[in-house]
């Protein structure tokens, strides 16, 4: 399964494992670069030296390419991108910020740099700041999200009908089938995120897990716009969050009523009433906990089988 994204990031399938913060620790990113595939580390939950520890550990637990994930409007950038330098990482994912202020000085020391947007505008200005691929996430995506609310199935083709360099999808991707159709819209591979928090070596708490095999359709919605747009599970934050739009709160209330550390209490303390759970509307299709390596295996074989299948059908209905 070689093409653009494989030779990219030297890997045996084109799948990437998403940076996501409180889930995406080494175990995570090791296990899935093991795997075949790009595992990120996340850095957007990690201080500067928990970050180093992390990598230190991932590359004792694999010899596979891995990178990390680069939320740039972080605090101490600086310092997380030093410390990537010093570790000898190869691949970095940039995010939320401008691809111009770290792409060339990341690549002149020889690191891959990728750029996640939700637009075409935006996959055009990464083109523009020289990155070497673009990941394009539609709206059904879990945590920060595009203000535009564009889905994957229309982003990824108007994407690709504009972009010149290596495209890979994102946003309602947990199986084979939606990795094939993704690279039948003009994806060259497909970043994928909540199908690995629902895996034994994501850092995620274990009832937030379970939170998200037990979700259904309808359970998870956009909100705080005002803000920075976050797809969260309605739990009895997401209820309270509501009640206070009702009052015409402003976005001084908001960010003070959303307080600091939601996500952690949610997603790595377990925290399932008063913390923020962001996941993706494909949380919906996932039914079980399992190893990194066999959610892998099972998409693989699912992609292989669909693609036979789609040349079978009979199209003169």
């Amino acid at each position: 399964m070689q093409n653009k994204i494989t030779t990219l990031f030297t890997i045996k399938y084109p799948i990437i494992q998403a940076g996501m913060i409180w889930n995406s620790g080494w175990k995570l990113a090791s296990a899935a670069s093991n795997s075949g595939i790009l595992g990120l580390i996340g850095a957007g939950s990690m201080y500067p030296e928990v970050l180093r520890e992390h990598i230190q550990k991932c590359k004792k637990a694999t010899d596979k390419p891995f990178g990390v994930n680069v939320p740039m409007l972080y605090p101490n950038i600086q310092e997380i991108m030093d410390i990537i330098v010093e570790e000898g990482v190869k691949i970095v994912f940039t995010s939320a910020g401008n691809p111009k202020t770290w792409t060339t000085w990341l690549q002149d020391k020889g690191i891959i740099v990728v750029h996640v947007v939700s637009s075409v505008k935006f996959a055009l200005k990464a083109q523009e700041a020289g990155v070497d691929a673009v990941v394009a996430e539609g709206f059904e995506a879990g945590g920060h999200n595009g203000r535009d609310e564009t889905t994957t199935l229309t982003l990824i083709p108007m994407v690709k009908e504009q972009l010149q360099i290596p495209l890979i999808a994102a946003g309602g991707i947990a199986t084979g089938k939606a990795m094939l159709a993704c690279m039948v819209l003009g994806a060259d591979g497909v970043q994928v995120g909540s199908r690995f928090v629902a895996s034994e070596e994501s850092s995620a708490h274990q009832a937030f897990k379970q939170v998200v095999v037990d979700s259904k359709e309808g359970d998870t919605q956009l909100t705080l716009k005002e803000l920075a747009p976050v797809r969260l599970v309605k739990n009895k934050f997401y209820n309270d969050l509501q009640e206070l739009y009702k009052t015409a709160a402003t976005p001084e209330q908001l960010k003070e009523f959303l307080g600091r550390a939601r996500a952690k209490k949610g997603m790595f303390e377990g925290d399932l009433e008063d913390g923020e759970l962001e996941i993706g509307q494909i949380a919906g299709l996932i039914h079980d906990i399992k190893p990194v390596a066999a959610i892998v295996k099972e998409m693989v074989e699912e992609f292989e089988t669909a693609r036979k299948e789609l040349s079978k059908i009979d199209l003169n209905v």
